[in-house]
């Protein structure tokens, strides 16, 4: 069974639970999107969770964020969805229709206990702020890009993924 995960606004007008097989918060990414919509240590943790569990409340004050992505000279709008609260700012969940099984909420948004992570990933390190120095530790891994391991490859090799 799942673990359910409870989390919400700073302000309190969005709180939300959501399902999940991937509890363990231990991605950072470095992009500049994440950076700058929810990443206060120049870095932004996202969870995978069960998209057709979500369940909101107050969704009125919710909005969404598409960033513009330059990719190479050519600007596109990302199909992520970056989902926020309209009244205080929170950074809450990611959901891309390209893969409409999953969402992926803040690791800061949720109030439930997460279990600590034993090493971290640190991607798209390339685009990472020049004033931020990343605390790698002994076992973590780095990437300038994505890792090839998915949220739940790293979950399921590693004996963390939640039945």
């Amino acid at each position: 069974m799942p673990l359910t995960l409870k989390g919400g606004c700073r302000c309190g007008a969005v709180s939300f639970t959501v399902d999940t097989h991937t509890p363990v918060p231990y991605q950072r990414c470095y992009c500049s999107i994440c950076r700058k919509t929810a990443g206060g240590g120049g870095y932004a943790i996202n969870l995978g969770a069960l998209n057709k569990t979500l369940k909101i409340k107050g969704k009125t004050h919710i909005g969404v964020y598409q960033a513009v992505i330059d990719r190479g000279g050519v600007c596109e709008k990302s199909s992520g969805e970056r989902n926020f609260c309209k009244k205080c700012g929170t950074a809450l969940w990611l959901y891309d229709p390209n893969w409409p099984d999953l969402v992926h909420p803040h690791a800061s948004a949720i109030d439930s206990d997460l279990p600590k992570p034993p090493s971290l990933v640190h991607c798209l390190l390339k685009d990472k702020a020049a004033w931020v120095t990343p605390a790698i530790g002994r076992d973590d891994q780095t990437f300038d890009h994505y890792p090839d391991e998915s949220i739940e490859d790293w979950h399921k090799s590693r004996g963390l993924w939640v039945d």
